[in-house]
């Protein structure tokens, strides 16, 4: 059954946001901890986002790899349980940051002890988890082959982007290839086996959850980096010159974020190839998406039905150009794949009647966000009395400021209008925004965790236009303490949305 077919609650927050012993939070014990906190609470979503390693400025959406996960959130501890890490090893650690995350700081320190982990694994793996591990690498060699290969490749190259790299390397010359990779042998065995432990560990704290009727919501970005294992191991499909390197990028046009838009670079696609693939590049990564989670939140869905080209070598985002995208296609393609699309549409930003129509023609649930509301009137269609069942409704994403330091940053107008339509003096601005979300017909609402806590702007994830600072938010064990576990109870079960009571 699709979670999101019955009405239900749930939070949003991201694993590397946890406590934890080692700079920034991990799938070791307080991650099982939290998802004890949402059972508690009545809670039967947790949402998070992208769960691939950081890219520039630390952000999960520039990822080098459109399937691979990111190894600072692999619980050391739990290696230390194989004997591959000792506990005076782990205890001897950085000045980590309680309220966020350096990732410069933890990803030194848990890359040198992952690697002393892969070391003494391979030294004696033992048959049954040295039988898991060959078995993970044949399962998932039709990715993994080229990502541990591109690791290597790219710490070899000095890191510099792939383009840059030896012609025969760039080309993909499979004499090349085959040379490399005995030559980095090495250095390949441990990013794989990095990958089996981040799987081995995800797929104990899914069952943890699922058993407990907690769904797992993920979080799949349209476009992939540039630097990454996907386009250099998949040129055709994507828009790039003959030396490898991007004519056109993505991004939006100016919007509610920015006056002058917002310039993500990552390479477009080249549709017409991935359709005539039948889109088997697409297919490969929702299906491995499946695999991790419950649900899947596909960002910028408006990009499938068109979006927005910028020249590769603009400064900004202004002098883009909207481009058709794949349309209904690709998503006749997926059906013929899948029995269902337990997907997300995030159709926020400037949507049109097509984007609506697409979403609509598949059954797609898409996104009403509350912060969004106020500034117009009664027909803002962000506004609770408009919300259909087969919707999923936000106080605020991860892209929002908190609910509280919206409230202190609005328009006058805005302020006004949301007084008057959620009856409130704006004291408990969190609470109220919470429960008329709670209280309408969309079956799925999802509350940042900083808008439970109830935090102002410094706790915020995400400044969407800024290149620093971002991603780093983590929750301490005395904010969560702190919590009015009780009260969010009580909204989720007022409203009938803890499945567990009907």
């Amino acid at each position: 059954m699709n979670p999101l077919s019955i009405r239900s609650s749930g939070i949003l927050l991201h694993p590397t946001s946890l406590p934890g012993p080692h700079g920034c939070g991990d799938f070791g014990q307080e991650a099982y901890r939290f998802v004890d906190w949402l059972v508690g609470t009545g809670q039967s979503l947790w949402q998070m986002l992208p769960l691939g390693e950081v890219g520039p400025g630390n952000s999960p959406y520039m990822s080098s790899s459109a399937f691979a996960g990111n190894i600072m959130l692999i619980d050391l501890l739990a290696l230390a349980e194989h004997k591959w890490l000792s506990q005076d090893e782990l205890a001897v650690t950085p000045a980590f940051l309680d309220s966020h995350v350096d990732y410069q700081v933890v990803t030194a320190f848990k890359l040198g002890m992952l690697r002393l982990a892969a070391t003494r694994f391979f030294a004696l793996p033992g048959k049954r988890l040295g039988d898991s591990y060959a078995a993970f690498c044949e399962r998932e060699k039709h990715w993994l082959d080229d990502f541990a290969l591109f690791k290597a490749l790219w710490a070899h190259e000095s890191w510099r982007d792939w383009s840059e790299w030896p012609e025969e390397l760039v080309k993909r010359n499979p004499k090349a290839l085959s040379k490399a990779a005995k030559q980095h042998a090495d250095e390949i065995a441990f990013w794989k086996f990095c990958q089996w432990c981040f799987d081995t560990q995800w797929k104990a704290l899914r069952k943890y959850a699922n058993e407990r009727g907690v769904h797992l919501v993920g979080d799949v970005p349209i476009f992939v980096a540039y630097q990454s294992a996907d386009v250099w191991a998949h040129q055709e499909l994507f828009e790039l010159d003959e030396n490898g390197r991007p004519t056109i990028v993505a991004g939006v046009p100016p919007d509610y974020f920015s006056a002058t838009g917002q310039l993500w670079g990552n390479p477009l696609y080249r549709w017409s190839t991935h359709q005539e693939t039948g889109y088997a590049w697409w297919i490969a990564r929702l299906r491995h998406a499946f695999k991790l989670f419950d649900l899947v939140r596909v960002d910028h869905f408006r990009g499938f039905a068109d979006y927005w080209a910028i020249p590769a070598d603009a400064a900004n985002a202004i002098d883009g150009e909207w481009r058709p995208g794949p349309g209904a296609a690709i998503f006749e393609a997926l059906l013929g794949a899948f029995k269902e699309l337990p997907i997300i549409a995030e159709d926020l930003g400037m949507i049109t009647d097509e984007v609506i129509a697409l979403r609509d023609q598949f059954d797609l649930p898409g996104m009403r966000i509350l912060q969004f509301a106020f500034g117009e009137d009664e027909r803002n269609h962000f506004l609770p009395h408009h919300y259909t069942a087969n919707s999923v409704a936000y106080t605020g994403t991860h892209d929002n400021d908190t609910s509280v330091g919206w409230w202190h940053s609005v328009s006058e107008h805005e302020r006004n209008f949301a007084q008057s339509y959620l009856r409130t003096d704006g004291q408990d601005i969190n609470w109220e925004m919470m429960s008329a979300l709670s209280a309408s017909a969309a079956n799925a609402v999802i509350f940042p965790l900083q808008d439970v806590l109830g935090l102002d702007s410094s706790h915020r994830m995400n400044m969407p236009g800024t290149g620093n600072g971002n991603w780093e938010w983590r929750l301490t064990p005395e904010q969560i303490a702190s919590c009015d576990s009780a009260r969010l109870a009580g909204l989720t079960n007022r409203d009938k949305r803890n499945p567990r009571l009907v």
